[in-house]
């Protein structure tokens, strides 16, 4: 049995934005590789660099998981 509006949902609206979302995450972790990269004389932007890296991976995990787990839902439910 398969929920439409949910499987509507899911591919219109909840997939893109996950998207989006790791596409930030990746570029805010490239920002912070650049960063890092270009302030290797100042301690203060290589420190800057390495959280905006961190942060940028941590997000890059929790959108994974989010879309992981969705997906799981999704197919325990049956709107795939």
């Amino acid at each position: 049995m398969t929920i439409p509006l949910i499987d509507k949902i899911n591919a219109n609206i909840i997939n893109p934005l996950i998207g989006f979302m790791i596409a930030l995450a990746l570029v805010y972790f490239l920002f912070g590789v650049i960063q890092f990269l270009t302030g290797l004389e100042s301690e203060e932007r290589r420190q800057a660099g390495q959280m905006h890296m961190l942060y940028g991976l941590f997000g890059l995990f929790v959108m994974f998981s989010v879309f992981g787990i969705l997906q799981v839902v999704c197919t325990t439910i049956g709107c795939n």
